[in-house]
């Protein structure tokens, strides 16, 4: 029988629905901040009545803004986005179109992560007899590998023993189980945290490890914070020995700075095991009391040198706001395990020119001679990566979407939707997995290549937040990934003309009406 565990609370159970609106801190922030506004409003139109030459100095400023917009290196879908905001509102357009680009109120972030990444560079050697023999099959995968080495330190490695998790229950047991095992250190950066059963069984063992002297540190998204999490919730964990931070915590101060969002996954311990996939720190992710059906993710575990990437990647983003930065656990000793395949490990940063998970997603999609099955929760597409998908399937390659069955942000969903016509159309096949809530996001092709990780296909992930994955080459477990697309597959119901044809008229006009402005969702 299976020794019950304990779950920890640290703080008194959060409000439910409205009441977790109204008494959080959120009324406060948005009252702060639209008082904010009113008063840049006003200001406007204080110039506006008093400058007879102000109106000239605004469209003198629109012409130049509109100027940049079409030389800027902005995917095109959102140029379209900004011409659309700035034909409607001119001056409010173009100021909030110089607001974002400006990046005002991030500036200093963004020079301290660019800082971070570069000094880190090489702060892990690759290989030259592991790159030098995955070019030898002629696959392309060493472009690739040479591609992800160039964004940032994200070397491909042999021998790393690789286990899929086709369900969030399977990720949490093992979880636990090498939290259990922890000696030195345990590193945790996850998007949400959530107080419950899930995240109290973990802390559980946090504090246990904490007190007996292994070094337990764990980063979340500002977003938990707001509406999860008391605003203490980092002291409470220090006061358990565990060390806390909270990524971009949300003020009730105008800033672009909130637009990017961590949403990666990562869990490293000891510097000799990392998890990675799409599993938050929630219980919806273990179905308890999942509000949207059945909720389908998906995770890695990692055992073998490729966990370094992933011990860097979570100290570049700790060490963002320390004054001395250390990254010697990167260099932990780490044996080859006897694995087949190759792993590459990489992050995505939103304040670089790379889109680096688009740039992955695409190159298995053109590179794919037989299939690429493909899970994600979120269709919002941009040009490139649309034209892609329809290449692959117009060439006769057999390209697999599934998305939810029940979604769980109705406006969304309906974005999605608007993709759906071109797609199948060109061939693509599109299923929604009638149980519940598809979280995965999975890449899979022609029994070779896999990617599970925390990239959407949408603008957040592709543009505005810290990502990272997990790239599989001719590892043993892409057939499990592989597989469990085909059983998640038989639960799913068909896409077709008729089902399109037949959608929702609300449902249709909620769609093409958010299709204006995708690119800002």
């Amino acid at each position: 029988m299976e020794q019950k565990r304990n779950v920890v609370r640290l703080a008194e159970p959060v409000k439910s629905g409205l009441q977790r609106i109204l008494f959080s801190r959120i009324p406060v922030i948005v009252l702060l901040l639209l008082v904010q506004v009113m008063m840049m409003l006003s200001i406007y139109s204080w110039l506006s009545k008093f400058f007879p030459h102000f109106a000239v100095m605004q469209w003198i400023f629109t012409f130049v803004m509109i100027i940049y917009l079409f030389n800027s290196r902005m995917d095109s879908s959102a140029k379209l986005t900004w011409m659309w905001i700035i034909s409607l509102a001119p001056i409010p357009g173009t100021l909030f179109l110089a607001f974002t680009q400006n990046n005002w109120g991030n500036r200093k972030n963004k020079e301290r992560v660019q800082t971070i990444i570069r000094s880190t560079q090489n702060e892990l050697q690759q290989k030259s007899e592991v790159l030098e023999t995955l070019a030898k099959d002629q696959s392309g995968t060493d472009d690739l590998a040479r591609y992800l080495k160039r964004s940032g330190c994200f070397p491909v490695y042999a021998g790393t023993e690789v286990d899929f998790f086709p369900l969030g229950e399977n990720k949490f047991a093992a979880m636990l189980e090498e939290l259990e095992k922890a000696e030195h250190f345990i590193y945790m950066e996850y998007f949400i945290v959530a107080e419950g059963e899930m995240w109290g069984q973990i802390l559980d063992i946090l504090i246990r490890k904490a007190q007996a002297g292994v070094d337990v540190r764990v980063m979340y998204d500002g977003t938990s914070g707001l509406t999860l999490l008391p605003d203490n919730y980092c002291e409470l964990l220090a006061a358990k020995g565990i060390k806390a931070k909270v990524f971009s915590p949300l003020i009730p101060v105008v800033s672009s700075h909130y637009n990017y969002r961590d949403h990666r996954k990562i869990l490293v311990i000891d510097g000799q095991v990392a998890f990675n996939g799409g599993v938050n720190l929630s219980d919806e992710y273990i179905n308890i009391n999942s509000p949207f059906g059945h909720w389908k993710d998906t995770a890695v575990r990692l055992r073998g040198p490729a966990v370094q990437s992933f011990t860097l990647m979570f100290l570049q983003m700790w060490n963002l706001d320390e004054k001395n930065p250390d990254f010697s656990a990167c260099h932990v000793p780490v044996s080859e395990k006897p694995a087949a395949g190759y792993v590459i490990p990489f992050g995505d940063c939103p304040l670089d020119e790379d889109k680096v998970g688009e740039t992955v997603y695409m190159d298995i999609l053109n590179r794919a001679t037989d299939y690429v099955h493909i899970m994600t929760p979120y269709l919002i597409l941009d040009g490139e990566l649309e034209t892609a998908l329809k290449y692959a399937a117009q060439r006769g390659v057999d390209v697999k979407l599934i998305l939810p069955g029940i979604p769980d942000k109705k406006a969304i969903y309906a974005l999605a939707k608007t993709h759906y016509s071109a797609l199948t159309d060109a061939g693509v096949k599109l299923y929604e997995y009638t149980p519940g809530f598809v979280h995965a996001k999975v890449f899979v092709s022609d029994d070779r290549k896999a990617v599970v990780g925390t990239i959407n296909l949408d603008y957040r992930s592709l543009y505005h937040h810290y990502e990272c994955g997990t790239y599989l080459y001719e590892t043993d477990c892409v057939a499990d990934v592989e597989r469990d697309f085909q059983n998640t597959l038989s639960k799913c119901r068909a896409v077709t003309k008729e089902t399109i044809r037949n959608e929702k008229l609300s449902t249709k006009i909620t769609g093409h009406i958010l299709k204006f402005v995708a690119p800002l969702l």
